[in-house]
């Protein structure tokens, strides 16, 4: 299975060139097999890809913008949905590829915990102070 991440190489919006290096970037360090797929330069991408990202999916102006994340013909989703899945370290589930073993994916999630951590630091000195 091949991730397909459809960019657009020539966007004048640095909001997307950010997302889309943000995707890339992840996937890179995730060592995750994917392919890029340019809707700038190539119409056939650009079609595919505004094909078969699902209506409920779509903006309200019908036109999905960069990055779009596909697993073969599988919708994954775009970088809003990416960006929840690697906050709730699921990057793999979003993907639709079972995790390497002695995956790192848990790693962030000791970060989380860490703030939780700190989180639970006043409730501690609010009893305390009780």
């Amino acid at each position: 299975m091949v991730i397909k991440v459809f960019l657009a190489t020539s966007s004048g919006s640095t909001a997307i060139k950010k997302k889309q290096q943000d995707v890339v970037g992840f996937l890179e360090a995730l060592k995750v097999d994917y392919t890029q797929l340019d809707i700038a330069c190539n119409e056939e991408n650009r079609k595919w890809m505004r094909q078969n990202v699902p209506e409920e999916k779509k903006p309200s102006n019908g036109i999905p913008l960069p990055p779009q994340i596909f697993n073969e013909e599988s919708y994954c989703g775009d970088y809003e949905t990416f960006f929840d899945a690697k906050e709730d370290n699921s990057v793999y589930a979003f993907l639709g590829l079972a995790p390497p073993p002695g995956s790192k994916e848990m790693e962030p999630e000791g970060n989380e915990t860490t703030e939780g951590g700190e989180d639970e630091e006043p409730e501690d000195t609010v009893t305390d102070d009780l």
